[in-house]
């Protein structure tokens, strides 16, 4: 399982909310370099990158963050956050994303997301889908779609969707633990029947269908080592971190663990 940090960004600073709300902002960081470039030190390779302030305007804002990370650190960053058209995609693939992450825009423009899918391929894009109470939010969490998450997961999978980040905003920022019972029927719905051809014939096993990556509530090392029994292929970690629930000298060994 890939261990993710995550970093959020207002303003060009590293923050992080409680349940998506912008009025419980706290600055951990006036610098989102440095914070990369501890997490590098410490062994990371991936990087969850939010653009909270594009998420509100609806377009990126916070592309030179994205540049200066991925120019100064080998951290393959997804990023996430006010992506609504073409040209957004464009800047955050210009600026040095390897990944990003489509939340409101696969809700409102299904065409678009689903083309995105086909020029850049499934490896690239992912689906995010943030949910209150199992039904999809948009616009940096502020707005709630009305649509099931479940449905919404499955119709994406169909369009060829291999990565799903899922986040349950009731448990982000609580440090109360992450959604494991949403997370396995998640993976349970979406699992698919695999053949294989064996010594001993031809044999169907059930396999994950979609690389689900587990965001909101991680506390501890206990709680990462749960989200891999359950399936996840990766897991976000942000408040823990920052609140020292998880140091990094805890970060560094569990990654080389997992």
């Amino acid at each position: 399982m890939r261990i993710i940090p995550a970093i959020d960004i207002i303003e060009g600073k590293c923050v992080r909310l409680t349940k998506g709300d912008y009025e419980t902002k706290k600055v951990y960081n006036e610098d989102p370099l440095e914070v990369a470039r501890q997490f590098e030190a410490h062994g990371v390779r991936y990087l969850h990158l939010v653009d909270l302030d594009g998420a509100r305007a609806s377009h990126i804002v916070n592309y030179g963050v994205l540049a200066s990370i991925t120019a100064n650190t080998s951290l393959q960053v997804d990023f996430g956050g006010g992506l609504k058209s073409d040209e957004d995609l464009k800047i955050a693939f210009d600026n040095g994303a390897t990944q990003v992450t489509g939340g409101s825009i696969a809700v409102r423009d299904r065409e678009t997301f689903c083309r995105w899918l086909e020029t850049f391929g499934a490896e690239r894009i992912i689906l995010g889908a943030d949910a209150r109470n199992e039904k999809v939010v948009v616009d940096g969490w502020q707005e709630d779609s009305g649509k099931d998450l479940m449905s919404f997961i499955l119709g994406y999978q169909q369009k060829g969707v291999r990565y799903v980040i899922c986040t349950d905003i009731s448990k982000d920022g609580m440090l109360e633990g992450p959604s494991s019972e949403l997370y396995s029927q998640i993976l349970r719905k979406t699992a698919r029947i695999e053949t294989t051809v064996g010594m001993s014939g031809v044999e169907d096993k059930w396999v994950n269908g979609i690389n689900l990556i587990a965001s909101g509530g991680v506390t501890s090392v206990d709680d990462l080592q749960k989200l891999r029994a359950i399936g996840c292929e990766a897991a976000i970690i942000g408040k823990a971190i920052y609140e020292g629930r998880i140091s990094m000298k805890e970060l560094e060994q569990v990654i080389t663990e997992l």
